[in-house]
């Protein structure tokens, strides 16, 4: 590392994304690890983003990075996202890049942000390399997006992707994605993805120990609808005595993922468990839909809590009866392997997988919880064996935490693509 270092030193690197810290996301977590990375190398960072919504956590400083924000349009949840927000930070964007003294410019999705990154390196004669966490046109094929929006996207993702210097995957089912679009297979590296597992760990608060700030969520009826988001009820988390039996999902809520197999196995798992609830952490395009059918479905059994920190998200998992995670079959993501995934099991909690692929394969090859069909059937057929489990041996806990940090370390990760990207640096 001190050789590297020595090389890069004084190496200006910029970072532009819609997300970053301190937002919660996959995204934002791990841009701030390749922040850390190349600033640990010996480059000057510089990280060009979005004023965070409101209620988000205070932003934290790290040395050698720069932060510089500006506001945006957000939707009715606070997120960046849809074609207005894209472009109220895109076409800004434009006019900084343009002035912005770099060596090197990394992007983040979405396409379009992307193509901005890649008309002003041009123009700048200067190198980008393009962070793909996933296929973005792929999830928009999922939507009801109108398909010519969605060609139109395509073509532009393939631009993008095809005049990066170089482009970083997040997982070799990523990268094969990437290829596909023609980009030179030398040109794309597979750097990884993962949790902070300085926070995700099975040693910490749970549910029924919770510190003030979750007792205070829990002091309000789940009915309450006057606020936009729900507070966990005392029956969810017991002030005193045992807790029932819960479920945890936490992070996106998108179309392809489809979240709601979940809730209709629930109805079924409170024949035999009637006091089993549902917790959902997070936000997403999907939410109103996952409402409407729990209160269909199951009312009063499902919570919304809305985005959390990360340690609270550990908090509620490491008691959990399993962790939920899921993605619609033939959507064109099986390839996928959501970072939900390793947050649970970092925290000792059992994972459930809904859907088929990558991430089938990766639970049962580690052993860290139930792959069943998706369908709501054999959904809840794994959550009665999750609650039955429940709680896990401590050396299943531990085991799932050690697969973790060693498979899938976001520092780690981001060790490797700040070297990818230094590599690509004049």
């Amino acid at each position: 590392m001190a050789a590297l270092s020595m090389a890069v030193s004084g190496t200006r690197v910029l970072i532009a994304s819609r997300l970053f810290t301190p937002e919660v996301g996959a995204a934002a977590f791990r841009l701030q690890a390749l922040a850390e990375g190349l600033v640990a190398a010996g480059a000057s960072v510089r990280a060009v983003t979005t004023v965070p919504p409101k209620g988000a956590p205070a932003p934290g400083r790290t040395p050698g990075l720069t932060v510089s924000r500006f506001p945006v349009l957000r939707d009715a949840g606070g997120n960046v996202r849809g074609y207005v927000q894209y472009l109220s930070f895109d076409i800004p964007l434009f006019v900084r890049l343009l002035f912005a003294r770099a060596d090197v410019v990394v992007s983040e999705p979405p396409p379009t942000t992307g193509l901005v990154v890649a008309v002003t390196s041009w123009l700048r004669r200067r190198p980008y390399v393009y962070y793909a966490a996933d296929i973005w046109t792929e999830a928009l094929a999922a939507t009801s997006a109108p398909g010519l929006v969605t060609r139109l996207m395509h073509r532009v993702e393939g631009h993008v992707l095809r005049r990066a210097a170089h482009v970083l995957a997040i997982s070799d089912g990523v990268a094969e994605k990437v290829r596909r679009f023609g980009v030179d297979p030398t040109r794309v590296t597979t750097v990884g993805n993962g949790v902070d597992t300085s926070i995700f760990t099975v040693d910490g608060p749970t549910a029924e120990g919770a510190p003030a700030r979750l007792r205070a969520r829990t002091a309000e009826a789940d009915d309450d609808r006057t606020q936009t988001r729900d507070a966990p009820s005392a029956t969810g988390v017991a002030a005193a005595g045992a807790t029932p039996p819960y479920f945890v999902y936490t992070g996106t809520m998108s179309e392809w993922q489809g979240a709601g197999v979940f809730i209709e196995a629930l109805a079924a798992v409170r024949e035999t468990y009637p006091d089993a609830r549902l917790y959902f952490f997070g936000q997403g395009s999907a939410e109103d839909q996952l409402r409407a059918l729990a209160t269909a479905r199951v009312p009063g059994a499902v919570v919304f809590g809305g985005v959390i920190p990360p340690a609270e998200t550990a908090t509620w998992l490491r008691s959990a009866a399993a962790a939920l995670v899921s993605i619609v079959p033939g959507q064109g993501y099986d390839f996928a392997k959501p970072t939900k995934i390793y947050a649970a099991a970092a925290c000792g909690a059992p994972v459930i997988f809904a859907g088929t692929g990558a991430s089938t394969e990766m639970v049962r090859h580690a052993r860290l919880g139930w792959t069943p069909e998706y369908t709501a059937s054999a959904v809840a057929a794994a959550m009665l064996e999750a609650v039955a489990a429940h709680p896990s041996p401590s050396a299943s806990a531990t085991a799932r935490a050690a697969w973790v940090a060693e498979n899938a370390s976001l520092s780690a990760a981001g060790t490797r693509a700040a070297a990818a990207v230094l590599d690509v640096a004049p």
